[in-house]
């Protein structure tokens, strides 16, 4: 009966060792896990505060592309309307040189 006694005694210290190492195992586990969540909220974060800085980025850059877009349609019209001017200006000059070429044929202005 002692044989059997000490058997059992030995699976007894096995049987608490193994449980000993499983609780081992769930503590590192756990610290693991631990990590895991402190790491994952970290990223969530981060993701928020590149979420709103990419937001705000957009919307500077809609602002921005709204005045460039604004600033063409400007320099267009303005640009059109300078041509109109050289335009007129051409025009302007064409008649005038007509006209002294033409007061140069008139006999009151000819020189003797």
């Amino acid at each position: 009966m002692s044989q059997q006694g000490a058997a059992l005694q030995c699976y007894n210290n096995e049987l608490v060792k193994c449980i000993e190492d499983l609780c081992m195992q769930k503590e590192e586990l756990n610290k693991q896990i631990q990590q895991a969540e402190e790491e994952k909220h970290k990223l969530q974060h981060e993701i928020q505060v590149l979420r709103e800085q990419l937001q705000c980025v957009c919307e500077n850059l809609a602002q921005k592309v709204a005045s460039r877009n604004e600033l063409d349609k400007i320099l267009a019209e303005t640009e059109a309307a300078y041509m109109k001017i050289l335009d007129s200006s051409r025009t302007l000059l064409n008649v005038l040189k007509k006209e002294v070429g033409s007061l140069k044929h008139t006999p009151e202005l000819k020189t003797n």
